[in-house]
This record gives C-alpha cells, sequence and structure tokens, in this order.
C-alpha cells in the first residue's frame, strides 16, 4: 500500500487550509498518521489518489445507504445538471421531496430546506425559541447537533474526538442558556427543568446518539422525555440527521414509536449532497418567515441538485421498503462475526448496534452514555483503525463515531471485514 500522493496533497493542503482538511475529524488527529486523499467510489469502495482500494464504512458519514455512486442517482443528477446547478428561486422537485418527506414522517407536516445539519439544527432551536417565548434548551452530553455556538458545550462527534467539547469563541451568554443533561438519565432532565421552571423551550437530542460513538437510549427514557415535554410545553426536538431514513423510511421516531415535535434531517435527504432541513407540527413552523416572524433564510437552500437526489433516494426507500431487512441481516453478520472474533481473543469489548448503525468501543463495560462512552482506549482503537486500513477496511478515524453498513456492501466484503477484524485485534491485542 503506498500513500505517496496523499502524503504530498496534504503538506500541500497545510499551506491553505488550517489543519490541512476542511472539518476536523478528517484529519486523523486522534488515530495518529496523515489523512488519505479519495478520489472515487463505487458501490462498497473507495479508491484514493494512489490506487489503494478500500471497503468503506463511513458512507460519508452515513447519507450513502445505498453505497457510492449508485446508477439511479447518478443518472437524476445528470438530468438535472443539464438545466441548471442553481437558481435561487422555487422549484417543483423541492416541493416533491418536501411533500415525500411529509408521507414518510408523520410527525412532520410541514418542512424547510436548509443547506446542512448544523443549520437545521439551529434553526430548530431558534423556531422553539421563538414559538414558547423561552430562551434556555437542554441537550445531551456528548450529542452533537452541529457548531452553532450554543451547541459546542460537552458536544461529541469531532469537538469530542479532538478534546475540546467546548470552543474558544462560544460566549459566556450562549453558555448559559444551555443546560446540560446526562443521556439516558431522566432524572438529570427533571432537575434541570424544576431548576429552570417555565424558561426552557426546547430539549434537543439524538434519539439514537451517533456522536459518542453508537449509543442506544432506552425506550422508557424516550417516553418519559415526550411526556415531560408534553406536560412543561416544551418543544422536543429530534436531531435525525444521522438517523433519520438510515434506520427506518420513518427514522427513529418510528422505531420507538415516539413523535417529536421538530424534527432535523440532513445527509440521506440530500443523498450525500450538501442539505439539511427542519421540519415539524404546523402551528410552529407557521411562526417562520415569510409566513411568520421567526426569520430564517438560504440562498441555496433548496438547491435542485441536493433536491432532486433526495427525492430519488427517498422515493426509492418508499418503492424498496425492503431494504431495511437487507441492511438488518447484513449488519447483524458482520456484529456476529466481530462478537466471534472477540469471543476467540478473549476480549469483550462493548458492541453497540442499531439497524445499519454499530459500534466497537475499546471498553469492556457498557456504554449507555457519555461517561461510559469515554472509558474507551483511544489509544487503542487507533492502533487497531491503522491496522484495519492496511488491510484495506475504511473505518472512521475516531473512536466515537459510527460504522455504516449499506445496501452495497456483498457478503464477500463483510467475510473480508470480519478476517480483517480478528487479524487487526490479534495484532494490537
Amino acid at each position: 500500500m503506498t500513500i505517496k500522493h496523499s502524503e504530498d496533497l496534504f503538506n500541500e493542503a497545510q499551506k491553505y487550509i488550517p489543519g490541512g482538511v476542511n472539518s476536523p475529524v478528517r484529519a486523523f488527529k486522534s488515530v495518529g498518521g496523515n489523512p488519505i486523499f479519495i478520489s472515487k467510489g463505487s458501490g462498497s469502495k473507495m479508491i484514493d489518489v494512489d490506487g489503494n482500494e478500500y471497503i468503506d464504512y463511513i458512507g460519508s458519514w452515513g447519507p450513502h445507504l445505498f453505497g457510492h455512486n449508485p446508477q439511479f442517482l447518478k443518472s437524476v443528477l445528470v438530468q438535472t445538471i443539464e438545466n441548471s446547478t442553481s437558481f435561487g428561486a422555487p422549484t417543483e422537485i423541492e416541493v416533491k421531496l418536501a411533500k415525500l418527506i411529509t408521507e414518510l414522517v408523520p410527525s412532520v407536516e410541514m418542512i424547510r430546506m436548509v443547506n446542512s445539519g448544523t443549520e437545521a439544527t439551529m434553526s430548530a432551536i431558534r423556531a422553539a425559541r421563538g414559538f414558547t417565548g423561552r430562551e434556555k434548551f437542554i441537550k445531551f452530553e456528548g450529542c452533537y447537533h452541529g457548531h452553532a455556538d450554543y451547541f459546542l458545550i460537552k458536544a461529541g462527534s469531532g469537538a469530542l474526538t479532538l478534546g475540546v467539547p467546548t470552543s474558544p469563541g462560544v460566549t459566556k451568554g450562549n453558555a448559559a442558556d444551555t443546560l446540560m443533561a446526562d443521556y439516558n438519565d431522566i432524572n438529570s432532565v427533571k432537575e434541570l427543568i424544576t431548576k429552570n421552571k417555565n424558561e426552557i423551550a426546547a430539549i434537543i437530542i439524538e434519539p439514537i446518539a451517533g456522536n459518542m460513538g453508537v449509543v442506544i437510549p432506552d425506550k422508557n427514557f424516550l417516553n418519559e422525555l415526550r411526556e415531560i415535554c408534553s406536560e412543561e410545553k416544551i418543544i422536543l426536538i429530534f436531531d435525525e440527521v444521522m438517523t433519520g431514513f438510515r434506520l427506518a423510511k420513518g427514522g427513529a421516531q418510528e422505531i420507538f414509536g415516539i413523535n417529536p415535535d421538530l424534527t432535523t434531517f440532513g445527509k440521506i435527504i440530500g443523498a450525500g449532497l450538501p442539505v439539511g432541513a427542519f421540519g415539524g407540527r404546523k402551528d410552529i413552523m407557521k411562526m417562520i418567515a415569510p409566513v411568520g416572524p421567526i426569520y430564517q433564510a438560504g440562498t441555496l437552500s433548496g438547491n435542485p441538485l441536493a433536491m432532486s437526489a433526495g427525492y430519488s433516494a427517498l422515493s426509492y426507500i418508499k418503492n424498496h421498503p425492503e431494504i431495511y431487512n437487507q441492511l438488518e441481516e447484513k449488519s447483524s453478520y458482520l456484529e456476529k462475526g466481530f462478537k466471534e472474533n472477540l469471543k476467540q481473543l478473549n476480549k469483550y469489548f462493548a458492541m453497540n448496534r442499531i439497524g445499519s448503525m454499530m459500534c466497537m468501543f475499546f471498553t469492556e463495560e457498557p456504554v449507555y452514555n457519555f461517561k461510559s462512552a469515554v472509558k474507551s482506549d483511544t489509544n487503542l482503537y487507533g492502533k487497531y483503525f491503522h491496522e484495519m486500513l492496511k488491510r484495506g477496511i475504511y473505518l472512521a478515524p475516531a473512536q466515537y463515531e459510527a460504522l455504516f453498513v449499506s445496501t452495497a456492501h456483498s457478503y464477500d466484503d463483510l467475510d473480508k471485514t470480519i478476517k480483517a477484524h480478528y487479524e487487526s485485534l490479534k495484532s494490537i491485542i
């Protein structure tokens, strides 16, 4: 395996781009070494600029449910680009996509398209504040909702990976309005509500956490959260930027049978193109400009390329619901292979999986919240990551991220991955 051109590109990139990357977790800082520059992808595989091929389990951090560059998406993008890349004016396809999302996700009565998950979550918080007339909100330690100032308080994902769960540039005022609860601990929520009676506009949560590794909620925890929000007139926001349409056509809320007041989306609704959206109850969404006083705007929102790709992807999901059974079977097969390897090696690292999202934590204690997740041996994960990379398996360059299985992964891919997993662990333990 050669990486000469990747090294050259990284050296060049550092002259012009902070850290040589346009998103921090790509820098390999938590696993050591330098990032690999990718040139193309097809199906379950990626090829770097040096010609090395990898079985990819990042999938652009979740949106590639069908693998890289499926023909039905490629065709619609080619067709769309013939008309233009952008108008800054309404198009039919954004109406069609909005309507389709409301059909697939019952809690979403109206929806506004934006350009990223961060835009979606910060707009949802603004909508909740404007609707309730309150300023504070509750988030959960280790959950990541993008890089808006008031979310970078004990955040997950890249912030956690780089050891900066709070960030310089976040004001004391923003921090004061962000209340921190413990994931899977309803009493921590109740205490905050009691101390801040009638001051909390919203509770935002990843219904299945994917940014401190994969952490699965207790169903009673989510049910109680829904009840408390209804009783206290607090807006419940599900951040389904990662889980929306990946785990079920209706996302995590379909799996748990819980309707939030607002939901944020990203990733799959653009089939990997830059996109986001927030939506939910009609009475809240009708407060958004131009029909209401809560301002939100975006020049490229509803971009026809992203809307066409998203509509194509979600239409495929609607017409092929069997893909979720396929994803479950393949993901379960991979999980069982990993667990059998651990058994043979007399190691019992925590393995969390739900549908096509999973994570192996380098700790033998159960992982159910932020405090248990950070007990993982991140140095050992770094060694494991590079051993897997040597064997042609591309995983997230950080312990606190998810592994994503796609419909494009073959059982041959999975068997190669299981074999590499065993060999990699054996070499480092």
